[in-house]
């Protein structure tokens, strides 16, 4: 879960770096700036490069219990390439997100619309998913304090298994 979240915030730059004004959504929604991560082979057998176009934004809502909420709406294109390869595809990956990190640390992150996963080995078997692959539909993902994954639901479909597109 640690690899998945942090690969997605990592990518996206932190949340919320950008000035309000350059938003254009109305008060408190902010430009959500995105770079360029790599994944190690351990994915998909081979190093992927992820690019992202972004024109995504970000509000925070906090709650008195100490919660915090993080919606983020707009555009993402995702471009993977095989770095071994040179073999690139570039997929919509834009979504609705809403990230929950609660008072006890656990988090809660739920996506409409096609959304980019990147899961560890391990929980990728577990759910049956691929590791690194975009989706469509509600995928809702729980983790503990750790950042262990300790739920994953989607109701959907994989619309792109980016591992066997790039091999």
């Amino acid at each position: 879960m640690i690899v998945a979240l942090g690969a997605l915030l990592g990518m996206l730059g932190g949340v919320l770096t950008a000035s309000s004004a350059l938003a254009g959504r109305g008060p408190k929604w902010e430009f959500v700036p995105a770079t360029t991560i790599t994944l190690p082979s351990s994915f998909c057998g081979f190093k992927i490069r992820v690019t992202p176009v972004s024109k995504q934004f970000a509000k925070v809502l906090k709650t008195t219990d100490g919660s915090e909420t993080v919606l983020i709406t707009g555009t993402l294109t995702l471009s993977y390439t095989n770095l071994s390869t040179g073999k690139t595809i570039t997929e919509n990956a834009a979504t609705s997100s809403t990230f929950t990190a609660n008072a006890d640390g656990s988090v809660t992150v739920v996506n409409r619309g096609h959304a980019p996963l990147f899961l560890s080995p391990a929980d990728a078997q577990r759910s049956g998913l691929p590791t690194v692959s975009v989706l469509a539909g509600r995928l809702t993902i729980s983790s503990d304090s750790s950042g262990k994954l300790t739920s994953l639901s989607l109701h959907g479909h994989v619309l792109v298994d980016v591992c066997a597109a790039l091999s």
